[in-house]
């Protein structure tokens, strides 16, 4: 099912496309209950038929739900509406850090304050059992407050699940 601007899943209403993973398509919605901006990812169908991709969908939902962290974007659900499978999230605004990166070299203080709170994210996730996995400049946004977000834990996997299956 294509998706556009305007259309309406359960009580989020799509705006415009923000990205695109291995995962899925990221939109900027609203939520017209709460009357807030969210990020929607929207399993495409033919993951959705795959039994492996829908799992690994689910399981990133449920990683991102038990993770509660100022410095990892928050799960608010996961969903189906019309057989569409989909995220809804805490939408984070700012430029993602290869953003950053590609404007020139940072100053060694801004540095080290964007790697102290990508480590504090990604301690709160170890310590909550779960392993990132997919960590790049791509994967961190940088909001205009200047607080940092470890995002898209698609690939992550609990310390359980990687232990036992290997790195």
């Amino acid at each position: 099912m294509p998706f556009g601007a305007g259309q309406q899943l359960l009580h989020y209403r799509l705006v415009e496309q923000i990205g695109e993973g291995g995962m899925g398509v990221v939109w900027r919605a609203t939520d017209t209950t709460l009357d807030r901006d969210v990020a929607i990812k929207v399993l495409p169908a033919e993951f959705a038929a795959d039994a492996d991709r829908l799992a690994r969908f689910e399981r990133e939902a449920r990683l991102l739900a038990s993770l509660n962290h100022p410095n990892i974007a928050a799960i608010y659900g996961l969903h189906e509406a019309d057989g569409v499978r989909f995220i809804a999230m805490e939408l984070v605004g700012g430029e993602d850090l290869s953003q950053r990166i590609a404007r020139g070299p940072l100053p060694v203080a801004e540095a080290l304050g964007i790697a102290s709170q990508i480590a504090e994210g990604l301690a709160a996730a170890h310590e909550a059992g779960v392993i990132h996995r997919d960590l790049k400049p791509a994967n961190v946004k940088l909001t205009d407050e200047g607080k940092v977000k470890v995002l898209d834990f698609g690939l992550a996997k609990s310390h359980e699940r990687a232990s036992a299956s290997g790195p």
